[in-house]
């Protein structure tokens, strides 16, 4: 796995071995990021499962200029900071230790760009994005990306939501939402 695009282009991403985590490939990764920019001028990214963090890692090196990372398990937490560390740009990334409800409940400011691609896909995404967006984390012109599995139905609006893009990469499905 690697960063596909930008200013950390090529560069090498660890991965957790196993299956606690479902690394998004690369090739999905590319897609994902072709579909919503692909580069960005500027904004704060939020990875609410960050997994390897090469979503956010991502997110940054096309251009967004901070990124906070939410993970709960401890062996991926030691893969996020590994992968951040080889940014040289430590300082652009912030890795909260905890779930992600306890990560929504201390997030403040404003997000440009979500990212979720949680382990229980609809039941999750809905309430995380009604949270966000309650709690006022979210601008105005905000996008959400959510990775789910092909099979996941996601409902055609959440909150003020509704589904701007949607495609289907092999086995997973990846849907954008915007106001």
């Amino acid at each position: 796995m690697r960063v596909v695009a930008g200013e950390f282009g090529g560069r090498p991403l660890k991965t957790l071995p196993g299956r606690t985590t479902r690394p998004t490939t690369d090739k999905v990764k590319g897609a994902m990021f072709n579909m919503i920019g692909p580069f960005f001028d500027g904004g704060r990214v939020l990875d609410l499962y960050a997994g390897s963090g090469s979503l956010a890692i991502e997110a940054i090196s096309r251009g967004m200029d901070d990124a906070v990372l939410v993970e709960k398990d401890r062996s991926a937490q030691t893969i996020i900071q590994e992968n951040i560390k080889m940014t040289k740009a430590q300082r652009q990334f912030q890795l909260l230790k905890m779930d992600d409800k306890r990560a929504i409940s201390q997030l403040s400011g404003q997000f440009n760009l979500v990212l979720l691609d949680p382990p229980y896909a609809k039941e999750q995404i809905v309430s995380v994005v009604t949270e966000l967006e309650d709690r006022g984390l979210l601008v105005e012109d905000v996008m959400i990306v959510c990775e789910t599995d092909k099979m996941v139905d996601l409902p055609e609006e959440i909150s003020a939501f509704g589904i701007w893009k949607q495609k289907i990469y092999g086995i997973s499905k990846v849907t954008v939402y915007v106001r």
